[in-house]
């Protein structure tokens, strides 16, 4: 399902036109994308689980194997979804 559809669905389902139904979707992956920027996780009962984890830095691969190199710290998304 892609977002055009999830709107479509969100209309059918609430009774509300595609206009209405577009807002509330965008107001929602709005709403999620803010929570997880500032650092918080969005656990939806029934959906899943959203955090951003810090991943360690690791060794980075190099041209010349005499000189070692890291990766930076980076930021990762992670998501663990109920399964139906």
């Amino acid at each position: 399902m892609n977002k055009t559809e999830l709107i479509d669905a969100v209309a059918e389902a609430a009774d509300l036109t595609k206009a209405e139904s577009s807002r509330a979707v965008d107001a929602v992956v709005a709403a999620v994308t803010k929570a997880l920027k500032d650092g918080d996780a969005v656990t939806l009962v029934g959906f899943g689980t959203f955090q951003v984890r810090d991943r360690a830095p690791a060794p980075a691969a190099t041209r010349r194997p005499a000189t070692p190199s890291r990766s930076l710290l980076r930021r990762i998304r992670r998501s663990r979804l109920v399964r139906p």
